[in-house]
């Protein structure tokens, strides 16, 4: 395994808490941010970006998510879940993170091999704010956004000195630390974030009945151990120029799990899952109409994978079911890129856009006698133009098309030979219009026609000799249509947001599995392929409030209905989503220094095979937040009070009763 020694972070975090509270409030780093429409924002705020949702930082604490996916699991339409490698899935109105790709101040950050990350090792302590664009995004996103797309936004001071710093606990072993700090000095800013999370695994509730790969109790090989490190430098000279330097690495290990059903358990652990980015973003005036914004960035992203043959992790499995080659299997991806953005007021009433984006994917595999067993290189091309027109003083009309082209550059594989395939392409085109009815509240009508070209994985692998490659594999389709409001209604209660959204999503050309030549199950005898075979429907209806109603009370909650519908094959499901969720909170406030929480959620059944369904279920949340002097806060909380036994996944029960603290310090 690789070696991971805990860092010096805890006593950097005790020696933050013992300086002088003189902090100023978060803001988040503009450059970073992605909008479509709406004003623009005072210093400190976010875009009101109306075609899409954000997590805000004080929502992650006051919640507790430290990881990314349980902070969109808090948004109307996003739903959570996991996979057999103890991923956390985020899907977006059906959605999953292959069509809904991860960015960090707008550069990717997703895995080039597959598409997918996993969302638990991304922490949030250095995250301001996080936006959610669903179904209509803006062509600076480039390519791949079928469903939308996530951008973390990093944090940016404003104070000469600030900063804060947590350290918590919890069952499972769990405890975790964290320290930012940040420094303003006039023309130039500085920003540093650092965060250690371990827990020994998760406990199961007692109501779960043990088989013979799961007795109860701690999680088998759910251990985990995240650490990160995060750095910016910016420049600031006259005339509202910006320049910034970023710099992340993250550092993960995990044991995965085997699945409850003992026929289908692997015994896998991830000694490694560490990625690491560098990349500059700058803002430039062109005179007194153009700006040119820039983004170069360089990602790694190395984890090996090892199969054992049971559950003392001892010796390497090298063949049959639940193996991978040699026992241990290394992935080194490599992503490189540019994306340059011309904004123009020159034409009355136009903000225009025009954005061209170069991005190289490299992906090795390596076995455990580090035999390269494949290299895959692709190059993306993307141009876009984005306009958006002020029709009237409370109308706005905003149009967009992009085209994407994707070359391989390089095929080797040690199982296949064939020739470099052709390129592919894909257009995008979308428009919305958005009314004002009051500076407070805003509707709109969005459409667009989104795509997503295949993963290397798509079209390159056998699936441990189960599948046959696809190399000429297409770009599958989305037709997103949306109507929704935002806003403050009720004159009667001021404090109180209001959203809600009625959507449909045509998916076209879906990228599915299907036989070659017949059979029940993927095998080496019966095999599949990945073909543009499928056609989906997915619709919707999104609700949603939160804000004060008393001055000693906080309400608020989201509803999400939605129906998926494979119109290709409806033997096949669409697995992972269900159709009802429902979130809630209350937040009681009993003086200046102490404010209880109450939360409930509740999912209803959802498919997760062709023939399994999982159960509904309803799980609440308590928590005491307490103040005793205004930088800090100490708070005590209880997930899961009922010590419900449910499952996102066939084979892999979440947690039960669960208990956590945090201390928090803001300077």
């Amino acid at each position: 395994m690789k070696p991971h020694t805990a860092p010096t972070w805890l006593a950097l975090a005790c020696a933050a808490v013992l300086a002088p509270p003189t902090r100023a409030d978060d803001t988040v780093f503009d450059l970073g941010t992605i909008t479509v429409t709406g004003a623009r924002a005072q210093v400190g705020e976010m875009p009101q970006d109306q075609a899409g949702s954000v997590v805000t930082r004080s929502q992650m604490q006051q919640f507790g998510r430290d990881t990314v996916g349980d902070a969109v699991a808090l948004l109307p339409g996003v739903t959570l879940s996991n996979n057999l490698r103890n991923e956390q899935m985020v899907y977006v109105r059906g959605f999953d993170a292959r069509q809904v790709p991860l960015f960090i101040d707008g550069v990717p950050v997703y895995v080039p091999y597959d598409g997918y990350v996993d969302f638990g090792r991304f922490g949030t302590g250095d995250i301001a704010a996080i936006q959610v664009a669903k179904g209509y995004s803006s062509v600076a996103y480039g390519a791949n956004a079928l469903g939308g797309a996530i951008n973390l936004v990093t944090r940016k001071p404003v104070s000469a000195f600030e900063g804060d710093a947590q350290l918590g606990a919890g069952a499972g072993g769990e405890r975790k630390a964290g320290v930012n700090v940040g420094t303003r000095q006039g023309i130039w800013y500085a920003q540093a974030g650092a965060s250690y999370r371990e827990a020994d695994g998760m406990r199961l509730s007692s109501d779960f009945k043990p088989t013979t790969t799961e007795d109860g109790g701690l999680r088998e090989n759910s251990d985990r151990r995240d650490s990160k490190l995060s750095l910016k430098l910016g420049l600031t000279p006259a005339g509202g120029d910006e320049y910034a330097l970023s710099y992340t690495r993250q550092d993960g290990e995990k044991g995965q799990p085997p699945s409850t059903d003992p026929a289908s358990a692997r015994y896998w652990r991830w000694p490694y899952w560490d990625k690491e980015s560098l990349y500059f973003v700058s803002s430039t005036a062109l005179g007194g109409v153009e700006k040119l914004k820039l983004r170069l960035y360089h990602d790694a992203f190395d984890n090996e994978v090892d199969s054992y043959t049971d559950a003392s992790y001892t010796t390497l499995l090298t063949s049959g079911r639940g193996s991978v080659s040699t026992g241990r299997s290394i992935y080194h991806d490599r992503t490189t890129g540019a994306a340059v953005e011309l904004e123009s007021r020159r034409w009355q009433a136009h903000l225009l856009r025009l954005v061209l984006q170069h991005k190289a994917d490299r992906h090795r595999e390596l076995d455990a006698n580090g035999t390269l067993n494949a290299r895959y290189e692709d190059t993306l091309r993307s141009f876009g133009a984005e306009d958006l027109v002020e029709l009237a003083p409370q109308w706005q009309l905003s149009v967009g098309a992009a085209h994407h082209e994707l070359r391989p550059d390089e095929v080797y594989s040690t199982s296949s030979r064939y020739a470099l395939p052709s390129s592919s392409g894909a257009a995008n085109l979308q428009a919305g219009l958005f009314h004002d009815l009051t500076p407070l509240d805003r509707t709109y009508l969005t459409l667009a026609r989104k795509t997503r070209l295949p993963t290397l994985k798509d079209r390159y692998s056998q699936r441990l000799g189960n599948y046959v490659e696809n190399p000429d594999l297409g770009a599958e389709t989305a037709l997103n249509l949306e109507a929704g409001y935002q806003g403050r209604p009720l004159a009667a209660l001021p404090g109180l947001d209001v959203e809600a959204a009625v959507f449909r999503s045509r998916i076209d050309d879906k990228i599915q599995s299907v036989f070659v030549a017949g059979g029940s199950s993927c095998s080496s005898s019966t095999p599949c392929q990945m073909r543009n075979v499928g056609e989906a429907r997915v619709y919707g209806l999104e609700l949603g409030a939160r804000g004060s109603v008393l001055p000693w009370l906080d309400l608020g909650g989201n509803f999400t209905a939605m129906k998926q519908k494979n119109v290709s094959n409806p033997d096949t499901r669409l697995v992972g989503v269900p159709d009802r969720k429902l979130f809630a909170y209350a937040v009681v406030r009993t003086g200046a220094q102490l404010s209880w929480q109450a939360t409930a959620e509740y999912d209803s059944r959802r498919w997760v095979s062709d023939t399994v369904a999982l159960g509904g279920f309803s799980v609440f949340g308590l928590k005491a937040s307490w103040k005793p002097m205004p930088a800090l806060t100490l708070e005590a909380a209880v997930d899961n009070v009922g010590d419900k036994n449910y499952a996102l996944d066939a084979g892999f029960p979440a947690a039960g009763r669960s208990w956590r603290t945090d201390l928090r310090y803001a300077f």
